[in-house]
Parts: C-alpha cells; sequence; structure tokens
C-alpha cells in the first residue's frame, strides 16, 4: 500500500503548497503526508494512548514498521509474520477474525499471539514527526481519508477523537489539533484502531476444485451489521479477508494553513440549454472557516485554467470578511460573477464519444499580505441526465452527458482483497478499461467507494461511473441478512455525507445508486437520497442495481423522475453460445438494461502459473486442475467453471498441455465476450446499456474479469473492446446478418463493408463488398449470410472488414461457425507465417509506444494472433494493444499499436508474436 512516486508528483501539486502572489506575502500551506508509523496489537501493548503518544515513550516490546497506508493484515504481512494470503492456499494458515470460523478450520494455531485471535481487540499505529518553529500560530489539521473499523486519536499526550466519533470504513476526518501540536519540536501520534464491531462469520471455504460456491456474506449475511467492505467476509470471487482490512487504509496527512481555511468545495456546470452548450455557467460554493479571534477582511482568489489541453485562464476576486471564530458558506455563480460564464467551453466527454478536457481550479484566501489557504482540484464542464420509458412491462433507464445519450458499456469494479491499489495500480487498471473501450466503471456495493487516485483517473481516462452505496441484497434483507443492519445508522449516515462531499465534484461520476440488489431501511434509504440530492443535486439517483429489487410501496424512487432503477443484474453469469446472448436481446425484458452478465475467465497461459502456483495435476480432476483451483474460484455456483470446461472439450477437444489448456479456453474468452457485447449492439438504439460482473479481479482468480490480477488481459477483453469501438462492422448471430454499429453521435459518412468466408485450409469460400453509412447512432443490416452459410455447411471463418471513405480500415472482425460446434479441426490447421514490417516507435516521459505494421505473406489464414512485449521471458503488464487475438487473412497487412509506461519497460523490450497456428516470431524494439 506504498504511496508511489506518481502519487507523490500528485500530491505535490494538488494538495502540497508555497505559493507566492503578486503584492502578498508569502505564506506557506501545505499538506504533508504521514507514511512512517510502528504497528502492535492492544493484547502486547497495555499502555494507553495519553502514554503512548507522550514524550519519551519507551516499551520493550517489538512494533512492526508499516507504511501506511496499510490494513493490520498487510503490514503483518509485510513483516512477514502471515503468508501472502493472495497466492495458493496460504490464507488457511491465517486466522479467521470469527471465533466459530477458526474453530471450524483449526485456524488459530496458525495465530501470531499464542491462543488468542489476532484480530479480537484493537491495534496501535504510531509515529512521529516535526513541525517547524516557523510554523508557530498556524492552524493545524490532522486529516484521516479513511480508517477502518474504529479509531481513538491520540496527540502528543492528548486524545483529539475518540471512537465514537471516528466509525465506518468510508468517512474522512479533518481533525483539528493546533491546540496538540508542538511547533518547533517533535510530535508523537498514536491511533488506536478497533476491529469491526461484528466480525461476521463467513460461509464454507471453497478448497475443492469444480465443487460447490456457498454463500456470498457468509451464511446469515452478518457482515452488514457494520458500514465497511462486505466482501471482507467473503463472497463467490473473494476468499474471507481475515482481519477484515481493519487498519488505516487510506493516507494520513498533517495539512497547516493559516487563520481562514476553506472547505467543502462544490463546483457545479449547466449549459444555456439542454441543446446549446456554446457557454457554460460555473456554480461554486465553499466555507470559509476564521479560526482566529479577530475579524478579517479578505478576497477569495479564483484561478480557473485548463488542466489537460491548451486554452486562456480566468480569474476573479472576491471580497469576503469574517468575525472572529466564523464559519461562512460563500455560493458563487454566472449571475454574481461574470467570469463564470465560460464562452465555447472545452467539454468533458465520456470515452468514444469525444476528449476528456479537464479544467483545474484554485481557490485561495487572503487577508491582506497573507495567503491563509489555497487548495486546487480538477473538473469537468459536463451535464448529465437521465429518462426511464416503460417497455413490454420493464422500465428501462438511460443516460445522457451534455444532452446526448450514451450507450453504457462496462462493467463492475471491485476492491482489492486487502485494499492494497496505490495511484499507479489504479491509473494502470483504468488506462487498461479505457483500452478496452469501456466507457463505464460501476463500483459495486458490497466494496468500498475507492480512493480519490480512481477518480482522478477515471476523469482523466473518461470513463463514467456509477457508485453504488455500502448496500447489498445478502446482507440487508433481500436474499438473506436483515433490513436492520447496519446497526448504527448515524455511522452510515455519517459515512454516506462524508463521501458525498469527497466524490461529487468529479465529472466522471455519473449517478448514484441506493446498492446492490436490494435496499437499506426505509429511515437510511430517505437520509440517503435526500442527502444526494441537497449536498450534490448534479446528477441522478437510482434506488438500486437490480430492477428486480423491487422498492416498498410509497417509498421515493429515482430522482429527479421519481421513476423505478431501470436496471437489472441477474446474468447469466455463465459461460453462453453467442446465440443465447442474441436471443437474450432480441427479447428484451432484463436486456433493456443489463447491469449483471458475464463468464468465467481463463487467463492466458503467461500468467497461469502466477494465479495458480500449484501445477500439479489432481488426476482425479479435469486436466490440468487441482483442488488448489477452487480456492481461486474454479467451482460451480454462478460462474458455472464445470461447465465453461466442459464446453471448451466438447468444442475443441481435450487440452494435450497446460499452454493448450489455455489457449482453447481463450477461444471461449473470446466468443463469450464478444457474443455480450454484440448481442447488446445489435439493439444499439433499444437499450441502455450492458454491463459485466465483473471487469477485474480482487486476488488471483480464474472468473469474471477480462484481465486478471496480474494485469494480463485474457482474450475476451479483446472481444469485447472489438465489439464496442466507436464504428464496428459484426456478424449478427440471430439471423446471420453483417451489420454496422455507430455508437458515435457523429454520421459515418460513406463506408464500405467486406464479408470473407474461409475455409479451416484458408480456401476462399465467399467474398462481397457493400456500401452503407449512418447519419448519427445506430445500426444498419447490410449482407445477409445465413443462406450462404447453409450451402458451405463446414467448419468455416467469416472475416469482416469495414473501410471509410478514404479506405482506412476502421474496424475488423472475426467469427468461426461449424456444424454441431464440432471445432476440433483447429487443432490441425496449417501453419502460418507473420511478418514484422515496420515498427515505429514514439516517446513520452510517462509512456513508450510503438507502432507494428504485420502481414502475412502466405496462403494460410493467420488466426488468433497475439503479439506480446517481453522482457526477459516475462511479459510486460500491464501493456496497452489496439487490437490482440486477431487473424491476418492471406496476404493481409494490418497496422497495430502498443504502448506501456516507462516504469514498467526495466529493460529492452521484445515483439513477441504468436497465435493458434503461427509460427512464432521474436523482434527487438526501440526503447529510446
Amino acid at each position: 500500500m506504498n504511496i508511489d512516486m506518481k502519487t507523490a508528483r500528485l500530491f505535490a501539486w494538488a494538495l502540497l503548497f508555497t505559493f507566492f502572489a503578486a503584492g502578498l506575502k508569502a505564506q506557506e500551506v501545505k499538506q504533508v503526508q504521514l507514511v512512517n508509523f510502528q504497528l502492535q496489537s492492544a493484547f502486547l501493548i497495555k499502555d494507553g494512548g495519553e502514554t503512548i503518544s507522550a514524550k519519551n515513550y519507551k516499551d520493550q516490546t517489538k512494533w512492526y514498521a508499516v507504511k501506511v497506508p496499510s490494513t493490520v493484515l498487510t503490514g503483518l504481512v509485510a513483516n512477514h509474520v502471515y503468508p501472502d494470503p493472495y497466492q495458493a492456499l496460504n490464507n488457511m494458515q491465517i486466522p479467521d477474525a470469527s471465533d466459530e470460523f477458526n474453530k471450524q478450520y483449526d485456524l488459530l494455531k496458525y495465530s501470531h499471539l499464542p491462543g488468542r485471535n489476532p484480530w479480537e481487540k484493537p491495534y496501535w499505529y504510531k509515529t512521529t514527526f516535526m513541525v517547524p518553529a516557523i510554523d508557530k500560530g498556524k492552524v493545524f489539521q490532522l486529516i484521516f481519508k479513511g480508517i477502518n473499523y474504529r479509531a481513538e486519536v491520540w496527540l502528543n499526550g492528548k486524545r483529539v477523537a475518540d471512537s465514537s466519533q471516528m466509525a465506518g470504513m468510508f468517512a474522512e476526518y479533518s481533525l483539528a489539533v493546533s491546540n496538540e501540536i508542538n511547533v518547533g519540536g517533535q510530535n508523537r501520534l498514536a491511533i488506536k484502531i478497533y476491529p469491526l464491531d461484528y466480525p461476521g462469520l463467513p460461509a464454507k471455504e471453497q478448497l475443492a476444485a469444480l465443487g460447490p460456491f456457498y454463500e456470498n456474506g457468509g451464511p446469515t449475511g452478518d457482515i452488514g451489521k457494520n458500514v465497511t467492505m462486505l466482501c471482507s467476509s467473503g463472497w463467490d470471487w473473494i476468499p474471507p479477508v481475515r482481519d477484515r482490512n481493519m487498519g488505516i487504509w487510506q493516507p494520513v496527512f498533517l495539512r497547516t494553513t493559516g487563520a481562514v481555511t476553506i472547505a467543502k468545495p462544490k463546483l457545479t456546470t449547466t449549459f444555456l440549454s439542454e441543446t446549446d452548450t456554446s457557454k457554460a455557467k460555473i456554480g461554486l460554493q465553499l466555507t470559509l472557516a476564521n479560526y482566529s479571534a479577530a475579524l478579517t477582511n479578505g478576497k477569495l482568489i479564483v484561478n480557473i485554467s485548463p488542466e489537460n489541453f491548451k486554452g486562456s485562464a480566468i480569474s476573479f476576486t472576491q471580497s469576503v470578511a469574517l468575525k472572529a471564530s466564523e464559519t461562512k458558506l460563500l455560493e458563487l455563480d454566472a449571475d454574481k460573477v461574470n467570469q463564470l460564464l465560460i464562452d465555447k467551453p472545452a467539454l468533458w466527454w465520456p470515452n468514444g464519444y469525444g476528449k476528456a478536457n479537464l479544467y483545474r481550479i484554485r481557490l485561495k484566501y487572503a487577508n491582506g499580505s497573507r495567503i491563509t489557504d489555497d487548495t486546487s482540484f480538477v473538473f469537468g464542464i459536463r451535464t448529465v441526465g437521465t429518462k426511464a420509458t416503460m417497455i413490454n412491462g420493464f422500465t428501462r433507464r438511460e443516460f445522457f452527458v451534455n444532452g446526448k445519450r450514451v450507450h453504457l458499456n462496462g462493467g463492475a469494479w471491485v476492491p482489492d482483497m486487502m485494499v492494497n491499489r496505490d495511484s499507479a495500480r489504479y491509473d494502470y487498471e483504468l488506462h487498461l478499461c479505457r483500452n478496452a473501450n469501456v466507457n463505464l466503471v460501476r463500483i459495486w456495493g458490497g466494496g468500498i467507494t475507492p480512493p480519490d487516485a480512481f477518480w482522478n483517473a477515471a476523469d482523466m481516462y473518461g470513463l463514467m461511473v456509477w457508485s453504488d452505496f455500502w448496500i447489498t441484497g445478502d446482507t440487508q434483507g433481500e436474499f438473506k441478512g436483515s433490513p436492520d443492519w447496519p446497526l448504527e445508522g448515524n455511522v452510515f449516515v455519517k459515512n454516506v455525507v462524508s463521501t458525498i462531499y469527497r466524490i461529487r465534484n468529479h465529472p466522471s461520476l455519473l449517478v448514484w445508486t441506493g446498492g446492490n440488489e436490494g435496499h437499506a431501511r426505509k429511515e437510511l434509504y430517505d437520509v440517503m437520497r435526500n442527502s444526494i440530492i441537497s449536498l450534490d443535486g448534479s446528477r441522478p439517483f437510482i434506488p438500486s442495481s437490480s430492477g428486480f429489487a423491487k422498492l416498498p410501496a410509497g417509498w421515493a424512487g429515482s430522482w429527479p423522475d421519481d421513476q423505478p432503477s431501470g436496471v437489472y443484474s441477474g446474468g447469466p453469469y455463465a459461460w453462453k453460445d453467442t446465440k443465447e446472448y442474441f436471443r437474450l436481446a432480441d427479447a428484451g425484458k432484463d436486456w433493456v438494461f443489463k447491469d449483471e452478465t458475464g463468464i468465467p475467465s481463463q487467463p492466458p497461459y503467461n500468467t497461469l502459473a502466477k494465479n495458480i502456483p500449484d501445477t500439479t495435476w489432481d488426476k482425479s480432476l479435469p486436466y490440468p486442475l487441482n483442488n488448489s483451483w477452487g480456492y481461486h474460484d474454479a467451482a460451480t455456483g454462478a460462474a458455472q467453471y464445470d461447465e465453461y470446461y466442459k464446453n471448451m472439450v466438447s468444442r475443441y477437444g481435450k487440452p494435450t498441455s497446460r499452454e493448450d489448456f489455455s489457449n482453447k479456453m481463450q477461444l471461449m474468452n473470446s466468443t463469450g465476450y464478444q457474443g455480450i457485447f454484440e448481442a447488446a449492439g445489435h439493439k444499439l438504439t433499444e437499450t441502455g446499456g450492458v454491463m459485466l460482473w465483473k471487469l477485474n479481479a480482487a486476488f488471483p482468480s480464474v472468473v469474471w474479469q477480462i484481465y486478471d490480477w496480474y494485469l494480463e488481459p485474457n482474450a475476451g477483453y479483446y472481444g469485447m473492446q472489438n465489439a464496442v469501438e466507436p464504428l464496428h462492422v459484426q456478424f449478427n448471430q440471430n439471423d446471420s446478418t453483417v451489420a454496422v454499429i455507430n455508437r458515435t453521435h457523429k454520421a459515418t459518412g460513406n463506408l464500405t463493408v467486406q464479408a470473407d468466408i474461409y475455409s479451416i485450409d484458408s480456401r476462399s469460400l465467399y467474398h462481397q463488398t457493400a456500401t452503407a453509412g449512418l447519419p448519427e447512432e445506430g445500426t444498419q443490416q447490410v449482407i445477409p449470410l445465413q443462406q450462404v452459410l447453409r450451402t458451405v455447411n463446414q467448419l468455416c471463418f467469416v472475416v469482416l472488414g469495414l473501410k471509410d471513405a478514404s479506405g482506412n480500415v476502421v474496424s475488423r472482425s472475426i467469427y468461426w461457425t461449424a456444424p454441431g460446434n464440432d471445432y476440433t479441426p483447429f487443432n490441425a490447421m496449417k501453419k502460418a507465417d507473420v511478418k514484422v514490417v515496420s515498427v515505429k516507435p514514439k516517446f513520452s516521459k510517462a509512456e513508450s509506444k510503438w507502432t507494428i505494421t504485420l502481414n502475412n505473406p502466405g496462403s494460410q489464414l493467420a488466426f488468433f494472433v497475439c503479439p506480446q512485449l517481453m522482457i526477459n521471458g516475462e511479459e510486460v503488464m500491464p501493456a496497452y494493444w489496439s487490437s490482440s487475438y486477431f487473424a491476418l487473412s492471406p496476404k493481409e497487412t494490418v497496422t497495430i499499436t502498443v504502448s506501456a509506461p516507462k516504469a514498467k519497460l526495466t529493460a529492452q523490450p521484445t515483439l513477441h508474436i504468436e497465435g493458434w497456428n503461427v509460427n512464432k516470431v521474436n523482434a527487438q524494439l526501440a526503447t529510446r
């Protein structure tokens, strides 16, 4: 959980300020992160916070050095007290927070505190820091971005917060500590972190491959008594987190300012009308607090400038007087301040619809010659809206950005098992999402509302975010659990309000959702809904992530339309033939907006041994499985990994090696994800969107992911990337028609569609071209193939291409079809060569990029071509490929691109190309 250099640079720009303004005396305003802590259990530390945080405190107990953010278990694993729980079955060698569970599996024998449940009592985090004498007279705040579950804070022998004030996983705390700070000397901080009030009883552990999955959130869902990461007690894609992620899981800062501070800024953007975006009105609200005993006659200084594009900055000042100890709410808008009317604004658009243009606003308060506070944040000029329509008995929800309809393509986002993602990891993962043509990431209600780094990356990459609050049907009574949970409603409300304040300015935030497949009890539901309206009011709210979870009679519905949610979970979550997805999309019903569907997703061969380190085959199981696969989600349950495996064998034949197994599973992944998104795409204007369960992994897993825990995309990633590209040619498998899909708001111009059918030995069985064109978002059927395929009646490839009016290839797609779905002849395909024609490098400060041209010089189709960046025999991850697992027809040439973070390019990379029937080839790549 170490904060990396990228985070340090971000904080340096956004949070750490030493400012000099014309005509103003320099006054340092700074926010310094406290990182180096020591950790120990209250079982061993008998002293209280007054003593631990006092001058010259010493004791003989060994403390563990940890880097905060760090949960307790993360810190102990880093100190080699416990094995790495992500790997193999190591989690079964760590005691659990539940005493009952420990008895079931005899886990207490592994406790580092002999005979004791190590998570039963609190843990102390302690650190020291210096405050220079020059800061005398300033205002000091300790900022905790997130703790779990309760905290008591002591500074220099004095308690500044207790465990009733700091409770719940998702609230941010700003503690006034000016009276406790030792200016000009060393300061001692001690934080007592309490475990969850109720640890929750996990379900049975998944210790057998292809065995059943057990209950999400445990047999009773009692983890729901807390306001926390509900899946920390285990779900059907994550094992129980042994300490339930107790600890300081987000950063801690010491903020130093002058007497007047700026807090809770709120920025909204509107246009002159829904369709006229030529001018934007900015609304600005913030709180000013005077911590001094004197009147201040100062001014607010506002500067707005482009963050990621070139343009002009604007600035203005506003006089603001504050009485002694006064707190004042300041509200400014375009009617009061001319500069807040922006002419020809650069708009923030979601991925695939335009550029995600961002501005930075900087707010300073000046009192005479002194700058007392200075802060800034990034925002986007955009509006969001929604509409609900009844379609054959199902409410369909649609969303709009800047007055234009956006079709949502994306999926659920789940937290890291031990909340160990840093800002670089968030950047890598959300960059992978953008590269897959994802435009929507859903924060799932059983997980966490992510840290600021997630939201900053989503803003930058143009990814809309759908944010569930921390309610699930498995814990709050829809399926099990109780509507009386969480037990402390005041803790839930405080966490809700803090979360709204924290993330409401992010342009990426599209919609608030009351929870996952369920609802909070009415008193909490009403406060949640009303808080969103009063504290935000700039984006929609829907009651639940599933319209199958019906609101009780008399409850207020979505905001602002008071209609049902209009989105539906319910899967399917298992692998299906593509034709089944087309059948579901054609039927409509819950597919008018399907917000949860997905398939098991075996990672590629390059990370197989990382995800499943035990390579021994248990011959009582299908090859190459052993029972450790079960712990990493190769089970029955909703994903039906057993059926996934059986379908692979029936279609492609029994695997003959671990690599052959991996490659055949990639064929399953490719058709599965391609089928989901193309089925929804052919009903583009009749549906609101389609979303995966899920996009990412919480720990090494073999189900429900487009890239794995090691950031390796599987073939389904590229199936999705292809299917939801802005302009796409596809083979509709409900009626065997070639169609063009335009997801943009622009006319396509004249297009040329090409359809080829090849036999397994690459004989041309059919060739046809046709013209097409769409004036706006929509679909167009172009070439019927049903009769042709009936005539062919053999295993064949359908290869499609789409060119724009200038002859540029804008879309390529490949499909395979066979009578009885018998693709076993793939195992005897003739080999093909792929030639590297050219490689053009381009280097920037953060990334290296290569444009690569490949050619198939022979007469055999090159199938499932998979290019890779390699360093010393290991694949570079992440790497952002424009295409992979594609085909090259005989004599065809294709140009693709790849980029990778400079931090991952530790040596000269090699371009490695392989494929289903491709002779492997390598080429060295330039790095400068």
